[in-house]
């Protein structure tokens, strides 16, 4: 087995951890603060253009020592050579686990089955830099002769969520080009694209590795039939391009082989923006900026295969996050960046993070009885602190957030940007402070309104200062949590790479969808029995 299978829960250090918590659960942070006034130095990574400090969370050095034990325990190490080395480490799926590859300088080698797949992976590069280039030139038209202004990205997961979210983030960086995003099978959404298109003027990316994924093939297939009212069958080859595998299926559908771009098995979809399925990317803000990003990546992953633990930003993150989920019980983390910018970055991680790792069976297969995974929600600040902060600073849940923000605003209004950083630093400290009930009535509040405005504190966050949000230092973020996710799948000795959790439902609505067009009757519960009848009445 190219991976080790090891309980956390029997480990040393998780007994250590167990005894360690029922010492330290009701710490007050400000207390460790003014006990150690080098605390803040000893908790912060400076790294490249990153500036990590994790020293506002319920850690002493003793739990950060035996956090780094628990990753030797559990033979960390081990299994990020055996990533790295192209092992078949997705073990459920027979496949390894190799997005690290398609960022990976030209000179790199990463074997799969004894041969290195970089000379593929730059062929497929070199393929999207000269489509690239064709397209924002406006060298490449379409069936009348007009250059493209739009481009619409039709695919779902994977397929989506990452170029959407890089799109998104990118924005200051986007050339000419209108990006539009179809994903959800609901007709309302391809239709509301469709109102914003000229048939003339767009470029269709379809995104997907089968070819057969139905959310996709019918929003595809949709946006054909209405391209067809204006244009030939021919125009199909000029205007729709494909990711895929299945040649067959997407030569059926009308796409020039010459316009299909390749996946690979060994890349997990909601780990493929960084391939051919970042086409859109590419498209959106010029291929420059794309390599940047996959730069950026790559230079993250160098610092995370080869740093040492107590200065290995993923790692340090992921074991403060195994330490809230299964000692303090927390079973959410906020993601709250300080940037209108990373609006989708949330969104983006609630797939690469609960898709991953919301596993109950370990890697022998047998259920596990600690818990795995972590909840992932949040959105920008200072929005964000008008809607949901008053449940992190108040409320009844532990909730860990990682506070993400630029020291640069790219447009230079610097009056907006020091009201930003004054909000990010602010919240951090109140969340870490709190206000007294002595601070409070200090204030002459009314002796019956004090216990409202009186805030415990105590609460855990991590702040990641990034000098300035760029392609490169996007790729390095997005990464970061890529591998944030594989140390965590490590500790709870699960299988991060295979999603079945998604098939079943699939499955079944494909059964259901085959009554609503036929006389098939499945068996089904009485309420799923009663909805069917409804719906067909409804509609």
């Amino acid at each position: 087995m190219a991976l080790p299978s090891i309980n956390p829960t029997k480990t040393h250090s998780w007994e250590k951890l167990k005894e360690h918590f029922e010492g330290i659960k009701d710490v007050q942070m400000k207390n460790l603060f003014s006990e150690d006034k080098n605390r803040a130095h000893e908790f912060t990574i400076k790294w490249d253009d990153f500036y990590v400090d994790f020293s506002k969370n319920r850690i002493t050095t003793e739990t950060f020592k035996y956090l780094l034990e628990l990753a030797e325990d559990v033979k960390l190490k081990d299994a990020i050579k055996s990533q790295f080395s192209g092992e078949i480490i997705n073990k459920t799926e027979g496949r390894a686990v190799l997005h690290t590859a398609l960022r990976a300088p030209k000179t790199a080698e990463f074997n799969v089955d004894g041969t290195n797949v970089i000379p593929e992976v730059y062929q497929v590069k070199e393929k999207i830099e000269g489509f690239t280039n064709e397209v924002v030139n406006g060298h490449r038209k379409g069936y009348t002769g007009k250059a493209f202004t739009d481009v619409v990205n039709i695919g779902i997961g994977g397929s989506d969520l990452g170029p959407a979210m890089v799109v998104d983030s990118l924005q200051y960086y986007k050339n000419h080009l209108t990006t539009h995003f179809v994903s959800n099978v609901d007709g309302d959404h391809v239709n509301e694209v469709i109102k914003k298109l000229n048939p003339e003027t767009t470029l269709f990316v379809i995104v997907s590795k089968t070819f057969t994924t139905q959310e996709t093939l019918s929003n595809a297939n949709t946006l054909k039939t209405w391209f067809l009212k204006t244009a030939s069958e021919d125009a199909i080859a000029k205007h729709f391009v494909a990711v895929s595998t299945n040649i067959k299926n997407v030569q059926e559908f009308g796409i020039d082989e010459s316009n299909v771009f390749p996946m690979w098995d060994w890349v997990g979809g909601r780990f493929s923006l960084w391939s051919a399925v970042g086409l859109t990317i590419s498209l959106a803000v010029g291929f420059k900026n794309f390599d940047n990003l996959l730069k950026g990546a790559h230079k993250m992953d160098e610092h995370f295969k080869n740093e040492d633990f107590d200065k290995n930003i993923p790692v340090v993150l992921a074991l403060i996050s195994v330490w809230y989920n299964n000692f303090f019980g927390a079973e959410s983390e906020a993601i709250i960046p300080y940037s209108q910018y990373l609006n989708q970055f949330a969104t983006y991680l609630q797939q690469g993070i609960m898709e991953s790792n919301g596993k109950s069976v370990d890697r022998n297969g047998n259920p596990i009885d600690y818990q795995t995974g972590t909840i992932i929600w949040g959105e920008p600040g200072t929005n964000s602190q008008h809607a949901f902060f008053q449940l992190i600073h108040q409320g009844t849940k532990l909730i860990p957030a990682d506070f993400i923000g630029f020291a640069k605003s790219l447009h230079g209004n610097q009056d907006h940007q020091d009201k930003l950083t004054s909000n990010f630093f602010a919240q951090t400290e109140a969340l870490l402070n709190g206000k007294t009930k002595a601070e409070v009535i200090a204030k002459g509040t009314e002796e019956a309104i004090i216990p409202f405005k009186v805030f415990q504190g105590n609460k855990p966050t991590n702040t990641i200062y990034i000098n300035k949000l760029s392609p490169e230092s996007l790729g390095k973020l997005i990464a970061m949590y890529e591998h944030k996710i594989f140390v965590q799948g490590i500790i709870w000795n699960i299988f991060s790479y295979d999603q079945f959790g998604v098939e079943l439902g699939k499955q079944l609505a494909s059964k259901i969808l085959q009554e609503f067009n036929s006389s098939a009757n499945n068996e089904h519960d009485s309420s799923t029995h009663n909805l069917l009848n409804y719906y067909k009445k409804m509609s």
